[in-house]
């Protein structure tokens, strides 16, 4: 084995990772519809989910791949927006981070705050040459986290498969 592949370090539970990010819509950061453009908050997902993933590896971190990003409603001009992150999943160098955005409205703010976006991404830690390195354990704390972890192995599978069929069909 390499000596960036080494032994992962111990493991740490799923709430050392967790970050949240906050952040007041303003209008540069509109589209042409008037509300928040996809890509403002598509960056600031990658920032928390990236601030978890180096967290949670001791280092660095890089976005490898974005599995999902799904956006459940608008976000306007003067939102209060907050991004929370974790990690959901750890392989030998690899992990996902679960985002969950929500908003707190600028001219309801007894509200709850509404939520906006969902996301899971695909980080690597890397070494300073910039190869991959072995990233330590999660530990699932709740159920919840036994949950989120189930699920990003199936999320994991899915995308292997999906590149595998892939790489079959270009090869003919």
């Amino acid at each position: 084995m390499t000596d960036h592949l080494s032994a992962a370090p111990p493991g740490k539970p799923t709430s050392y990772s967790r970050v949240t990010l906050s952040k007041i819509m303003t209008a540069v950061d509109v589209n042409l519809y008037g509300t928040v453009h996809g890509g403002v908050l598509m960056k600031f997902v990658d920032d928390v989910a990236g601030a978890a993933a180096a967290r949670h590896s001791g280092g660095t971190a890089v976005t490898a791949a974005i599995d999902e990003i799904v956006f459940s409603e608008a976000v306007r001009v003067g939102d209060l927006v907050h991004a929370h992150a974790q990690v959901n999943w750890t392989g030998q160098t690899s992990m996902e981070v679960g985002v969950r955005v929500v908003a707190e409205r600028w001219d309801s703010a007894e509200d709850e705050p509404v939520r906006v976006a969902t996301a899971y991404l695909v980080f690597v830690g890397v070494d300073v040459g910039g190869a991959p390195r072995a990233v330590r354990p999660v530990l699932p704390e709740t159920p919840d986290d036994e949950r989120r972890y189930r699920e990003a192995e199936i999320r994991r599978a899915h995308r292997l498969s999906r590149r595998r069929a892939i790489q079959a069909h270009r090869e003919g």
